[in-house]
């Protein structure tokens, strides 16, 4: 069960003029969802259908093709998925269903949400397939038979290309998030996946926009779709509180570990751009006091999975995430979510903030924001709907009054533990005697023993942060000299080696499907690349030099516009921009963000390590 569906179920506590329209809508059983998957929703919680759900599922269930519009958190994934498990053939072995999503986290997601609502059903198969998985787990599940695989465009290519993907009897098909897809230059893997599935079949698109390429994959492979839109009234959960702090970047790590001290929170993702900066916030918080953990597109998934898992139960509180690692993440202990770098567009922000407040729950999102980036206050408020508050830094009082709170809690915890006391009595009562010293000084010297080096209580007289956050917080004309912003870790030309791929211009590639199919099946970030030289029939690809092999071997099978790419080390003079005909030189290309309001969205697996680049301001 998605996160989504979760928050489109919850009942209805709206006023009473609502709530009647909420009881007048139909509910599953009149949509047509009967049996054992209308026991498995029950069970679920889920009461009354969503808007997205109300429209789809009887379109769906009387088998025309579907073009959706329909923004995260409205219960999209049911809305498929329903109706799918309704007609579904238990008996046939070979799959009857296809979900292509746009990130393993988005198909692992739509994957447990099918197995919730099949809870009921018998011997029902379901088979997640994305890279950077093993390639032995999903052959032998589909050597054994699968109904529903649920993937990522890359891997679905491979197994096709291997012929160990019969989609002959494909009856449905689904593809979620589709603008996602297309802005990750999945485009043509999408288009190549399509032409091999049979004519007769069931399609149903969803996504958030319409832009030209959707509409016209619509029109070319869907057959007279009803078109169903659902605009949620906020972009937003009305019951997260967005608050933001203006910081410069050097003070954000003791901004959040101040922050961390006075606020009560519960669990909590903090969101940075790049995965190297998730180990390095993970490590500095770990030092500090701070169970964190930091996910990342190079984390293995068994091990991902086992930090969430430690989020869930209690044995973690912090996770340290870039934007791809916490996508479709629904951990109930989320109360709240940083930003430690705030996204440069709107709809990562969205999401972000999305991951706390679910299901009715109420949420805190907090982002810190540079005096640069103050301008990304009025979209953000502009796509959401909500003045996020400004924040003040909390005061050294503040931080002392908490940590003498809790300095009295843990005393009044051992307390409790009166056998340890009374065998600690006799010891303390001894040293009286013996050194005339009051109980009172010795009980004082076991607190500074206790306490080590470390001040229990933060000096006002030395509070450097506050007068720095102070600082930034003033108009541009009244602030004073302060220290240059820390700069960026950035890599030198040294840093990269150029690998070859075998996909050129004559293929129609261009620079964000090379960015996007290596991130996504390698589990690269943005920094990971250098420049991209695309020539005729190869490309040129520079990454780090100290590749992790495992990521070659994951992009051996990796496709580009449906051929096989072969990457390996470029042989020629790396590095270089080669001489064209004529003189002169080939001017290298970098990777393509499209338009400006575009530009950050299209990172679910690969955009997500893009560094924040300032804008240019004249003068």
């Amino acid at each position: 069960m998605t996160a989504d569906d979760i928050a489109a179920a919850e009942p209805d506590h709206s006023p009473s003029t609502e709530s009647a329209e909420e009881n007048a809508k139909p509910g599953f059983e009149e949509l047509g969802i009967t049996g054992p998957v209308l026991k498995a929703i029950r069970d679920l919680g889920y009461e009354s259908p969503s808007p997205i759900q109300s429209a789809t599922i009887p379109t769906l269930l009387q088998g025309r093709d579907v073009v959706g519009m329909a923004q995260t958190g409205t219960g999209k994934t049911a809305a498929f998925a329903l109706p799918v498990l309704e007609r579904l053939d238990v008996s046939q072995k070979t799959p009857q269903a296809l979900v292509l999503a746009p990130t393993r986290e988005l198909a692992l997601q739509v994957c447990e949400a099918f197995e919730s609502y099949a809870s009921r059903m018998k011997g029902v198969h379901v088979l997640p397939v994305y890279g950077g998985q093993g390639y032995g787990v999903q052959l032998s599940a589909l050597r054994r038979g699968v109904h529903i695989v649920v993937g990522t465009p890359g891997r679905i290519m491979d197994h096709l290309a291997k012929g160990t993907l019969d989609l002959s009897e494909l009856t449905y098909l689904v593809l979620d998030e589709a603008d996602e897809m297309l802005k990750m230059g999945f485009a043509e893997d999408v288009e190549q996946i399509l032409a091999q599935t049979p004519e007769e079949k069931q399609v149903a698109l969803f996504s958030a926009t319409m832009p030209a390429t959707i509409r016209r994959l619509a029109q070319q492979y869907l057959r007279d779709p009803e078109e169903i839109t659902v605009k949620s009234k906020t972009a937003t959960n009305t019951n997260i509180t967005q608050r933001y702090l203006v910081v410069s970047y050097a003070q954000k790590v003791d901004a959040l570990t101040r922050i961390l001290e006075v606020e009560n929170f519960d669990g909590m993702i903090v969101f940075v751009r790049t995965k190297n900066e998730t180990e390095a916030l993970a490590e500095k918080l770990r030092a500090r006091g701070y169970s964190a953990a930091a996910i990342n597109g190079d984390v293995p998934q068994v091990q991902r999975e086992r930090s969430v898992n430690q989020l869930k139960d209690g044995k973690l509180d912090i996770l340290v995430a870039t934007d791809v690692a916490a996508r479709g993440l629904d951990v109930e202990r989320i109360s709240h979510v940083v930003n430690f770098d705030i996204p440069t567009d709107t709809e990562s922000y969205v999401h972000r903030i999305g991951r706390t407040g679910r299901a009715g729950r109420t949420g805190d999102a907090i982002s810190f924001i540079t005096p640069r980036e103050r301008y990304l206050l009025k979209h953000i408020e502009k796509a959401t709907r909500q003045q996020p508050a400004q924040m003040q830094l909390p005061t050294t009082e503040d931080v002392n009054t908490t940590r003498l709170a809790r300095f009295d809690d843990a005393i009044t915890s051992a307390l409790q533990e009166t056998g340890r006391i009374e065998a600690f009595r006799d010891i303390i009562a001894h040293y009286v005697r013996n050194n005339d010293v009051p109980e009172a000084d010795v009980a004082a010297a076991l607190a500074v023993v206790a306490q080590g080096e470390t001040p229990l209580l933060l000096d006002p007289e030395r509070d450097e942060l506050s007068r720095a956050v102070e600082r930034d917080n003033r108009p541009p004309r009244e602030r004073q000299e302060r220290p240059d912003r820390a700069p960026r870790e950035r890599r030198g030309r040294g840093d990269y080696t150029s690998y070859r791929i075998e996909v050129g211009r004559r293929h129609r590639v261009e620079p964000r499907q090379i960015v996007g199919a290596l991130a996504n099946e390698g589990g690269l970030g943005r920094d990971d690349f250098g420049a991209i030289a695309i020539k005729p029939d190869f490309s040129i690809v520079e990454l780090p030099v100290n590749l992790d092999p495992g990521v070659l071997d994951r992009l051996r099978d990796t496709r580009i516009s449906g051929r096989l790419i072969e990457i390996k080390p470029d042989r020629g003079p790396a590095g270089r921009r080669a001489p064209r005909e004529g003189g002169g030189y080939e001017r290298r290309e970098r990777p393509s963000y499209g338009p400006r309001d575009d530009r950050g969205s299209r990172g679910a697996d690969r955009g997500e390590d893009r560094p924040f680049r300032k804008p240019r301001h004249k003068g």
